[in-house]
């Protein structure tokens, strides 16, 4: 670590993290928005005599195919961003974002030509699902190797919180249509509307990202001539097998846990009787409180350490999230209360990617990063869904049990981190 660094964010690296961030968070939008009208998707796409737990588990596997597709096209991209730079693969993942989720909007459905329309709708999800595979990887890393070294947790936290704004967006989207569109509106057209804003503003996104600038630590590998002489994938798995198991542990926790409780809670209240309108406004609600835990999280990172912010955050999703689904049917007071909470607990995950990006060495950093991300993010949160609605075939508090399962998977990585006395030697510092 330099002494002479400066410890406090400068005006460009707060103009570098603002540009990431927004550019992230219209890019997750783009690849959310489809689960907030999976029901109304669902009726559209498949064919009406279906049961409607099958076509909700279909509707749901076309959103899990996107996830599927992150390993490859993250892989790819991490592989460039290692090789020739940070910049040109952050700017590149924006367009193939944007461009299908315009396609989106304009498909056809089944009534029009039938098994086709769903088919093209999965082969558009899965281009999403490889563009947003090289966005969030290489957002944490070109801020971390952009800010201090002492705010790499902070960045680290406010760019997550970034990136979940786009979660926000498509809440506070989804909740606008419902309010002003009656159902019948957003069968006919209503649906279209947030992938045709999404597909815009990220071709707006993709134009504001042209300010940026290359990040000093792949300059300075490029002048030291230390870039990755091998193909990158091949060094992370012979040398770093214990940070891919770690990161991918730590993507699971982050994946699943906004899965179920900002992504899929929605659906799951209107099951159960629930308004559309009202359970929406709730998940705004909860998406907010995200953000700030997220900065949170990040800040505490900076002030205690990754494994003590860890750990104390676990907890606290395990103990709100807990509360939350068994108490937001009670009443109107309790779903806000008990939702803002778990909410603000899940934002835990906002320590994540500063464990991931000071794990990795800088010339496999985006690679490592994006291999096991992208594997676990495919595994875990394209599968979850799908899962969490099989298992409430048995129990209504299936959510708060997988949720419960995850704290116990970041109480377990802190306490090795803590134990094994590697808080430090393993995470190592960003800046070189």
């Amino acid at each position: 670590m330099d002494p002479h660094q400066p410890v406090t964010l400068r005006r460009q690296d707060y103009t570098t993290l603002a540009l990431a961030a927004l550019g992230g968070a219209l890019e997750f939008y783009d690849f959310i928005i489809f689960v907030f009208f999976a029901t109304v998707i669902g009726q559209l796409f498949f064919p009406p005599d279906l049961p409607e737990w099958l076509r909700q588990l279909q509707t749901f596997a076309i959103f899990a195919a996107g996830y599927l597709a992150r390993p490859l096209g993250g892989l790819v991209m991490a592989h460039f961003g290692d090789k020739v730079g940070r910049k040109k693969m952050f700017s590149l993942s924006i367009l193939l974002m944007a461009l299908p989720t315009l396609v989106m909007g304009a498909l056809p459905t089944f009534a029009t030509i039938g098994v086709a329309a769903p088919l093209l709708m999965l082969l558009m999800r899965m281009l999403q699902g490889a563009a947003i595979g090289g966005e969030v990887p290489g957002a944490w890393v070109f801020v971390a190797e952009h800010v201090p070294q002492q705010r790499v947790g902070f960045a680290c936290g406010t760019l997550t919180a970034g990136l979940t704004a786009g979660i926000l967006l498509g809440s506070l989207v989804a909740t606008g249509i419902s309010t002003w569109l009656s159902p019948a509106d957003i069968s006919a057209y209503g649906w279209r509307i947030p992938f045709f804003l999404g597909g815009i503003f990220g071709l707006i996104a993709m134009y504001l990202r042209r300010w940026l600038h290359e990040t000093p630590v792949f300059k300075q590998m490029q002048q030291r001539k230390s870039l990755a002489d091998k193909l990158p994938i091949q060094t992370i798995l012979s040398q770093h097998k214990r940070s891919i198991v770690v990161s991918m542990l730590l993507t699971w926790l982050l994946s699943a846990c906004i899965v179920v409780v900002i992504l899929m809670a929605p659906t799951l209240m209107q099951k159960q009787g629930i308004t559309a309108a009202l359970s929406l406004q709730a998940n705004s609600l909860a998406t907010i409180m995200l953000l700030l835990g997220c900065i949170v999280a990040g800040w505490a990172v900076d002030r205690f350490g990754a494994p003590r912010a860890l750990l104390v955050g676990s907890v606290l999703m395990g103990i709100c999230t807990w509360h939350f689904f068994h108490q937001f049917h009670s009443s109107t007071a309790a779903l806000f209360a008990s939702y803002a909470l778990a909410g603000f607990s899940v934002g835990v995950v906002g320590v994540v990617p500063f464990i991931m990006v000071s794990t990795f060495p800088a010339a496999v950093r985006f690679t490592g990063i994006s291999f096991s991300y992208n594997l676990s993010y495919a595994i875990f949160g394209g599968l979850t869904p799908i899962f969490v609605t099989l298992l409430l075939q048995v129990t209504a508090l299936a959510p708060a049990w997988y949720v419960l399962i995850l704290a116990a998977v970041g109480v377990l990585v802190s306490a090795y981190l803590l134990a094994s006395q590697r808080g430090r030697a393993v995470l190592s510092e960003v800046n070189i």
